[in-house]
Parts: structure tokens; C-alpha cells; sequence
């Protein structure tokens, strides 16, 4: 149920960008429901009648169910007389008036999540830019959608074992290295979000799998302790520079910074160090 509330926030926002993109008069769609071949139209932005509200779009019909059967974005000029679809929901999308319209689907690891559609109110075709403004806001949500199930797999992954509360000996072990490789890869998940709220939130999970609150004095930037939070899990500097998108040698320089905050002198050192300050699990 989270999964779907999440999504479906994700799709209005990209309606709404869509719209102010576009200038489209009408932006609409759903989610696919779980476990049925249909799309449910849960949001919806400048209609003016409640004709589209919560219809169910099964795959294959009409000129969603056409994008998510396909998993293609599809087009139509004039709805009602196209014979590129079939027409079992022509009589709502007569009663809001639509004529041309397009719908995009939302595809996640291969499976179609969800459709957004973008509509006029006359039949004109709706041109190349407005479909690929369409496309890149389904990709929005995409990218949206496989953080979201990436960081709940890793907060999954990491549930079993927590660090003591009496700051006792660091655990070790098979489970553990799990926690230390989810933390690092949460964090290098976080500057890959546009939204805000979103990378804040999943910031906050990562501080979940650390010590409750972090030595005083004890500061790292975000990409020093990126980087540190990496070589924790074991990777070499080649490694951290390819999981976070830098440069061996920007690797090094964050090192450096580190080592230099915390008065260490190896990267060893500056991981306990790290450790010991509540920065890292």
C-alpha cells in the first residue's frame, strides 16, 4: 500500500510537469493494480467533469491499454473515430471532451507500472516535442520508482543486525558486511535524486543503520563520508570511483580530506575512526 501511495505521488507530480511543459489542457493516469492486467486513473490535473475518475484500463483496450499491452507510448488525433484502438471507454472520454491524446507507460525493470496521458480538446496531432516531454515524464517516474524499491530492498537487507547502543566492539561478519554494503549504496543513491524531500528521506535511512547520534566535533562532508562509507564495505579506490561517478584521483582527494578531519593517517584508521565517531556503521 506505501508502494502505491508513493507512485501514485510520483505520477502527479510528473502530470503536473507535463502539463507545465506542454501547456496541455487535461493530464491524467494510474498505476497498474497489483496482480491484474489493468490500469486504475487515480490523478488527474485540469478535467472538468469526474467522467475519468478511478476508470479501470485494462491492457489492450483503448488507447492506454494499447501503451501498457505494447509498453510503448501511443498516439491518437481524434479519440473517438481512430481506428488505431478499440473504443470501450469512449463515452467517458467523450464526456470530458478529449479528442487528441497520447499515453505513455511507466516501465520498471521491464514491466509496465503505470500510464500518463496528456489530452486536447481538439483533434489536432500533438507533435514530437509534447511526446517526448510525455516520455521524459514517465522516465521521472521511473527513476523515481526504482530508487525507491532499490532503498527499501537495502533497508531490508540491512534490518537483521543493528550496531550495539552501548557502543560496544564492532560486529563483524557475513551479516554485518551486508549493513556496511547497503549503507554505502543507499548513500550513493541519495545525490541521484532530484526531489528534495526524497534524498532527505533516504539520508535519513541511512542515518538508521548508524549509532543514534554522531560524536560531537566529528564532521565529514557528504562525499567524504560517501567515499568512506565505500571503502568500509571493502572497495578499492577504482571501485568507490566507479560506484559513485568520480575520478580515482577525486577519490583520493576526499580520502585525503578525511584523513585529514578525523587525524588519521591510513584508510583503515580513518574507517574505525569514522566508526568510532557514529559516522558509519
Amino acid at each position: 500500500m506505501a508502494a502505491d501511495v508513493a507512485g501514485a505521488v510520483e505520477i502527479r507530480g510528473a502530470l503536473a510537469r507535463l502539463r507545465r511543459v506542454t501547456g496541455l489542457p487535461v493530464a491524467f493516469g494510474g498505476l497498474v493494480e497489483a496482480g491484474r492486467p489493468r490500469v486504475r486513473i487515480s490523478e488527474l490535473t485540469g478535467t472538468s467533469t469526474p467522467a475519468l475518475i478511478a476508470l479501470a484500463v485494462t491492457s489492450g483496450n483503448g488507447l492506454g491499454g494499447k501503451a501498457v499491452a505494447l509498453a510503448r507510448p501511443c498516439a491518437v488525433t481524434d479519440y473517438s473515430s481512430s481506428r488505431q484502438i478499440s473504443h470501450e471507454y469512449d463515452v467517458p472520454v467523450a464526456t470530458e471532451g478529449l479528442r487528441s491524446m497520447l499515453a505513455v507507460p511507466v516501465v520498471v525493470r521491464r514491466r509496465v507500472r503505470g500510464v500518463l496521458y496528456g489530452a486536447l480538446r481538439s483533434a489536432q496531432p500533438l507533435g514530437d516535442r509534447t511526446l517526448s516531454a510525455a516520455v521524459a515524464a514517465a522516465r521521472d517516474v521511473e527513476q523515481a520508482l526504482v530508487v525507491r524499491e532499490e532503498t527499501h530492498g537495502l533497508l531490508a537487507a540491512a534490518r537483521p543486525e543493528r550496531r550495539p547502543a552501548d557502543g560496544g566492539r564492532v560486529p563483524r561478519g557475513p551479516g554485518w558486511e551486508q549493513v556496511r554494503e547497503a549503507h554505502a549504496a543507499l548513500r550513493a543513491l541519495a545525490p541521484k535524486l532530484a526531489d528534495p524531500a526524497l534524498r532527505a528521506e533516504l539520508l535519513a535511512a541511512c542515518g538508521l543503520l548508524t549509532a543514534s547520534e554522531p560524536t560531537r566535533g566529528a564532521r565529514l562532508a557528504p562525499r567524504e563520508l560517501d567515499v568512506l562509507a565505500w571503502v568500509a564495505a571493502g572497495a578499492t579506490n577504482a571501485a568507490v570511483a566507479h560506484r559513485l561517478g568520480l575520478r580515482p584521483e577525486t577519490v583520493k582527494g576526499y580520502l585525503r580530506s578525511a584523513m585529514r578531519k578525523l587525524g588519521t593517517h591510513t584508510r583503515g584508521e580513518s574507517v574505525a575512526a569514522a566508526r568510532r565517531a557514529g559516522l558509519l556503521p
